[in-house]
This record gives C-alpha cells, structure tokens and sequence, in this order.
C-alpha cells in the first residue's frame, strides 16, 4: 500500500493502538464482525448445485485448478467452497485486507495483488501455488472491473502451470444487490443459492499473448455458468 510523504499527514497510532497485527481496532472490528456476518448468514441458504459433475472429476483426478468467478458473486462462492485447500486472489488495495482477513477466517490461503497492484508478484504467486499443488480462485474482472469483462492473469496462470480452468457462477433471486460496479451480490437469509459450474478447460498455448488472446473463449463459458445458475 502507497503511503503518503512525511510531513503531510499525521503521524500514525501507537502502536498499543493497532494491536499486535499492525491493524487498527477498526479494521479489526470491521474483520470480526464481516466474519460472524458471513457465517451467520451463511448457515441459513439452502444450496443447490449444477453441473458438479465437473468440480467432481477434477477432485478426483486430485488435479490442481483456477476457480474462474466473476467479483459480484464472491460471497456464496467463498462460502460454498469453504474449507478447501484453495488460495484465493485479493487485491492489495485497502478494503483487500478485510477480505483477506475473512477469506483466512473461512479456510482460504491467499495471494496479494492484481492487474493494477502487484500483477507479475500475484502472477508468481498463483503459478507457485498451482504448480504445489493447491487449487486457485480468481476474479477476472476484479479488483475494479469492468464488469463481466475476462481480464488474462487467469489464462497466463493457466498456459504457464498446465492447470485447468473451472467457470463457476452463483445465482439467488432473493438476495441484495450493492450499487458497486460488480453489482455486488448478497443473499438474503434462508435464500435458495445456485452454485454452477462450466466444463474444466485447459489454456493450450504457446505464450502469454496467446493465452491472453483466448478471454472471450472463456467469458462464453463463465456467461454460459452464469445462465446456468439463473436458470
């Protein structure tokens, strides 16, 4: 995170303050209560499940994989798929630390940056994991979008580590809508959620040109688990 020249802001908290985390009691609390809220209403949907059959063979293959999942949908997906061995992609700007925080909370491993923080670190970093073996998830439009647009970070993930790609989406009819640029979506408690899956696929290229070259390939398949899910 940037931080500001000296002299043209106030000195930090003590650290007393901030906690042995480094965080202030805001973040903290902002944490804290983000995970029970999570959990809380997390433990009221009824799930239903389609096309499964292909987080299904891949688990059984114990294949290493790349989540595929647009940013407006993220929250009954980490949900769904808590407890996994998977690491989650968060971005390094501000808000990324609470997510990160509750992502850990939930299960998830996490890795920092995006396309416009820390893109070739994050990139490395997804590789590093995928080639040990751990399962990714990542959004492809996020951290600021635009929206439902297939940015690359996922397929040169996918050319450089061999590691197939899984389109996921998530429907509820039931659910709150964030006036965010993701159109950030909540489902309300006791709300039926649709978890969707598109066939595994594989970024079979020779460069990262190439593999950048195959988005609109796979925001067909993502669009066609988002029908899915809405069906």
């Amino acid at each position: 995170m940037t931080q500001p020249p000296p002299g043209l802001t106030n000195p930090p908290a003590p650290a007393a303050k901030r906690g042995a985390s480094g965080l202030s009691w805001r973040t903290r609390l902002a944490i804290g209560a983000g995970t029970l809220v999570i959990r809380a209403l997390g433990s009221t949907w009824r799930m239903r499940v389609v096309n499964s059959e292909y987080l299904e063979a891949l688990d059984a293959s114990h294949t290493a994989f790349i989540f595929a999942l647009w940013h407006g949908q993220l929250l009954p997906l980490l949900w769904h798929h808590r407890g996994r061995r998977v690491a989650i992609l968060i971005s390094e700007h501000r808000d990324g630390e609470v997510i990160a925080r509750i992502a850990h909370a939930l299960g998830y491993e996490t890795v920092r940056g995006s396309s416009s923080r820390g893109a070739e670190r994050a990139l490395l970093g997804l590789i590093r994991e995928l080639k040990d073996g751990v399962t990714i998830a990542v959004t492809p439009d996020g951290p600021r979008g635009p929206a439902r647009q297939f940015a690359p970070g996922a397929l040169i993930a996918s050319q450089r580590s061999g590691a197939p790609i899984l389109p996921l989406a998530a429907g509820c009819r039931r659910a709150w809508r964030l006036g965010s640029w993701d159109r950030f979506m909540i489902p309300k408690p006791f709300a039926t959620v649709t978890i969707a899956y598109a066939p595994a696929t594989r970024v079979e290229r020779t460069s990262a040109r190439e593999a950048a070259a195959d988005a609109p390939r796979f925001q067909q398949l993502l669009d066609a688990a988002e029908a899915a899910a809405n069906a």
